[in-house]
């Protein structure tokens, strides 16, 4: 067996692991953070603590999300660089690599910059803009990272 394979096979399980901890952080941690007061009982988060919370969830998860943006960009240039090219799977992984770089580098960062501010900061239209354009960042995110995962395995199964 050559190391090749080896390769091939860590790529699909990191970009796996992503599409499902993204999965796991959208629509399943999101949710409890926010509505903690239906799970504990006698302690009540308002929404500006457990916004802190979700921030340093998704601060932490960035420098998962900086490691998979280096790691699709060398795997498929050195796909790129031997021939092996296919356009499904250049597609998807340059927009796995945009939008991996806008969540971990811009949208983080200033959602932190502002819940750092205080509360009426995270009260300001300003601060619903990048929150809304930071959903819809980690959608295209998951999106095309099931796409790059499914392409890759169909091309792995054909070669």
């Amino acid at each position: 067996m050559s190391k090749r394979i080896y390769f091939d096979f860590s790529y699909l399980i990191i970009l796996a692991a992503t599409f499902g901890a993204i999965m796991v952080l959208g629509p399943i941690v999101a949710p409890v953070v926010f509505n903690s007061s239906d799970v504990l009982i006698g302690v009540t988060l308002d929404k500006y603590n457990a916004g802190i919370i979700m921030g340093e969830i998704f601060h932490r998860f960035s420098y998962w999300v900086y490691a998979l943006a280096f790691y699709v960009f060398i795997y498929e240039a050195l796909l790129y660089k031997s021939g092996k090219r296919d356009t499904i799977a250049f597609i998807s992984a340059v927009t796995v690599v945009f939008s991996a770089l806008m969540f971990s580098a811009v949208y983080a960062p200033k959602i932190l910059a502002m819940q750092a501010l205080g509360i009426e900061a995270t009260q300001s239209d300003t601060f619903a803009n990048i929150h809304f354009a930071s959903e819809l960042d980690f959608k295209i995110l998951a999106v095309s990272l099931i796409l790059l995962f499914i392409r890759r395995l169909m091309l792995l199964r054909v070669s």
